[in-house]
């Protein structure tokens, strides 16, 4: 068994990197385990590894008295002698474990440690590669569609994960066999795994996409400034260049609107507003109003304005339900009343 043992062992080093080491600590300590559980708890014991042999050997411990009085955890001097003459009073003396006992625990203990470690690794292993795509988007394959509650179970490429439904993006209908983009979230340690949350919904989903179609987001030449969105619906971004030859929403619209067009594809076709960021408050908040054109924007408090507009904008710059006031000031950071004229 002990041949078999290490061989297994290599072969897990080798093929998912659990070190040999670990495992074999985690061997000793179960065997200690099993040996105590074998006799009720009583006693002690010590394991010896040897990997260039490929052995384990077993022994239990007794404390070298003048006289037993628990024979479990107790030895005479005189029997202690007769197994080493180097034994001597107060000492310990260490007894092999009978090879048929011993092969019974060891193999029931490796098999048990084996398992777990493999389990652990793997746990560890997947949480390792999430956390290194926290925050960021992943192309993932749907493999099954939970009709109950709607809930979509998705190959991330790391391992499946669960895409709830209200992480979904309101009216999409996701099937097995699609391909989707979902932005990583979240990682949390449980006692089974790390639990991933997956979502379509957050506003971060679409600042990545543009950092992937827009080369001079990606590079630095124009800068993502805000981003609010009502996923499924309307989602506004404003951006601002550092370069004044470069247009920053030209740029993410692209030619013949290529760039956005994809964008909007992966989306089901969720309306984007590509605002001009501004320095200058006013300019700032007439832009997020778009498509709406706005007369005059008058600075009322701190973070307060009062927006004009002609009579016939008035209902574009409110939006359906008010979202589009509602989106320009969560962009902007103004509370924003919009009036006629």
């Amino acid at each position: 068994m002990n041949s078999e043992l290490f061989a297994a062992l290599d072969a897990l080093e080798k093929e998912k990197g659990i070190p040999k080491a670990y495992m074999l600590e985690r061997i000793d300590a179960a065997l200690v385990s099993a040996y105590k559980r074998e006799n009720g708890g009583v006693g002690s014991c010590r394991v010896e590894i040897d990997e260039n042999k490929s052995e384990i050997k077993l022994y239990k411990q007794l404390d070298i008295v003048e006289e037993v009085e628990d024979p479990a955890t107790q030895i005479s001097l005189e029997d202690a002698k007769k197994i080493s003459r180097k034994n001597e009073l107060g000492g310990v003396c260490e007894i092999e474990v009978k090879p048929k006992n011993f092969r019974r625990l060891s193999a029931q203990a490796a098999k048990q440690v084996i398992i777990q470690g493999i389990r652990e690794e793997e746990r560890k292993q997947v949480r390792a590669e999430y956390e290194t795509k926290r925050e960021e988007i992943v192309t993932a394959l749907v493999t099954k569609v939970d009709d109950t509650d709607g809930a979509v179970v998705v190959d991330t490429g790391t391992s499946e994960a669960v895409l709830v439904k209200d992480e979904q993006i309101p009216g999409e209908r996701l099937s097995v066999g699609d391909r989707v983009k979902v932005y990583i979230s979240e990682v949390k340690s449980e006692t089974r795994g790390p639990i991933v949350i997956l979502s379509r919904t957050h506003p971060n989903l679409v600042k990545r996409l543009f950092e992937l179609e827009i080369p001079e987001i990606a590079d630095g030449t124009v800068l993502i400034k805000g981003i609010c969105r009502e996923a499924g619906s309307r989602t506004k971004i404003s951006v601002y260049s550092r370069d004044p030859d470069v247009d920053a929403v030209g740029s993410c619209v692209g030619n013949r609107g290529v760039r956005i067009g994809n964008i909007l594809a992966e989306l089901g076709g969720e309306k984007i507003d590509i605002v001009r960021y501004s320095d200058d408050p006013t300019e700032y908040i007439s832009a997020a109003l778009a498509p709406a054109n706005v007369n005059e924007v008058e600075l009322d408090g701190e973070r307060s304005a009062k927006v004009y507009v002609d009579s016939d904008q008035l209902s574009l710059a409110i939006g359906k339900e008010g979202q589009n006031a509602r989106l320009a000031a969560r962009l902007t950071g103004f509370k924003i009343d919009i009036k006629g004229s």
